[in-house]
């Protein structure tokens, strides 16, 4: 079962929750008897989005097995004193909003009970004296987004059933500061047609072949069909090039250009010392308009034709032996078999994670950490991009969601709903 028909069977429980009827609530949930009798009833005061309300809940008793049963609501959940939208509320408030659960939990007691910062919205209302206040703290919200986690982490293996061919994949990590002085690596692969993010993995750090062995191996599990990728994109991490030729030597390797353009910047000066002044500029705007014509060429001959010319240039012999002993990588992109494969990593996703959670200082340690990577990578599949195009970001499929793209549309649900929140 997929993250989609998870939350398709989440939210078809809670509508046959919601529209049972008198006689089904006489049924024990235990035996199946219909020998039931009331057994009374208790009052619950759960905090709702618009307040605290009082609900009545009644009890039975089943004459069979002689086990009592309560009634139970598709918005309750059981020894919980805040109803489910308001935990739906929270959750989404830090995920979308990227807000830390201090804020988020002032935010949401403000709205529930019209104190703290409802007074400053609403400047001339003032604050009724029998209004009872809301107590909600960043802990409980902390532990909301826990068992988000926990739930995102069971839903690892079968996650992305269906998903279809996977053509290429975009690998990375992020390293990430824990409490104590504690550091640990994000890792993560994406699915570089659909953008896709496949369930990522904490690690000790990337140099070793064995952790991104494991991050593979979660991938498969979540229903990635690995025979059928044909490349992957990485900024030439150690760990995944042994990776890579040990264990997935029909993948071809794609180095990401924007790494690469950071490691030419010393050999560029290289090339260009003795030369000063004018003539110094002069001779590294030559170089850089040669190195382009080889990195950025429209096709595979092209790049050979302009690596020539680089070679043929006085001073940029040494930068044509740094392009030509990984030209195969840098431009396999090109390629009419690889077309599918990316030249950059995916450094943007990187961009959205640390604006919601930062670089894991939030989180203690690394188990929390995982769960609340997993959660943030559900998020991402199920929410589609805005449909207008801004001054500087534009997406390739506007009004769309990663799961819709790669063909396991979600419809109407949620990624809460998914999570089963």
């Amino acid at each position: 079962m997929n993250i989609v028909e998870r939350g398709k069977a989440f939210v078809e429980s809670l509508v046959s929750i919601a529209n049972r009827t008198a006689w089904q609530w006489r049924c024990c949930p235990y035996c199946g008897s219909t020998a039931t009798s009331k057994w009374g009833s208790y009052k619950r005061r759960p905090w709702y989005l618009d307040g605290r309300g009082e609900v009545v809940v009644a009890r039975h008793r089943c004459c069979e097995c002689g086990r009592t049963y309560s009634e139970e609501s598709a918005q309750l959940r059981r020894r919980c004193r805040y109803a489910r939208e308001v935990r739906r509320q929270a959750i989404d408030y830090w995920v979308h909003m990227g807000c830390s659960t201090r804020k988020v939990a002032e935010w949401v007691r403000s709205q529930l009970s019209k104190q703290e910062r409802y007074l400053i919205w609403r400047g001339l209302e003032e604050r009724e004296g029998k209004a009872e206040p809301c107590w909600l703290c960043a802990s409980t919200v902390g532990r909301w987004l826990d068992e988000a986690g926990v739930e995102a982490q069971e839903s690892v293996c079968g996650q992305l059933e269906g998903l279809g061919k996977v053509r290429a994949l975009a690998a990375d990590g992020l390293w990430a500061w824990l409490r104590g002085g504690t550091k640990r690596v994000v890792l993560l692969l994406i699915d570089s047609s659909s953008g896709v993010i496949l369930p990522p993995l904490v690690a000790l750090g990337e140099e070793s072949a064995r952790h991104w062995q494991g991050l593979f191996a979660r991938a498969c599990a979540a229903g990635l069909e690995l025979a059928e990728v044909r490349g992957v994109t990485s900024d030439w991490s150690v760990g995944l090039v042994a990776h890579v030729r040990q264990s997935l030597s029909w993948l071809m390797h794609q180095r990401c250009l924007w790494h690469f353009w950071r490691n030419l910047r010393k050999p560029l000066a290289q090339a260009c010392a003795g030369v000063r002044g004018a003539a110094g500029k002069q001779v590294r705007k030559e170089l850089l308009a040669l190195v382009h014509g080889v990195l950025d060429a429209a096709s595979y001959e092209r790049a050979e034709a302009a690596l020539v010319k680089l070679r043929e240039h006085a001073r940029g012999a040494s930068l044509a032996a740094i392009i030509d002993a990984q030209f195969d990588h840098l431009l396999a992109h090109r390629l009419d078999y690889f077309r599918d494969v990316v030249r950059v990593t995916p450094e943007w996703y990187w961009r959205d994670f640390r604006m919601r959670l930062s670089h894991g200082r939030n989180h203690g340690n690394e188990q929390r950490l995982e769960r609340a990577a997993l959660l943030w990578a559900i998020y991402h599949n199920f929410e589609r991009t805005q449909m207008r195009k801004e001054k500087k970001r534009h997406y390739r499929h506007p009004g769309r969601s990663p799961l819709e793209v790669a063909g396991l549309s979600p419809g109407k649900i949620s990624y809460l709903d998914a999570l089963a929140v």
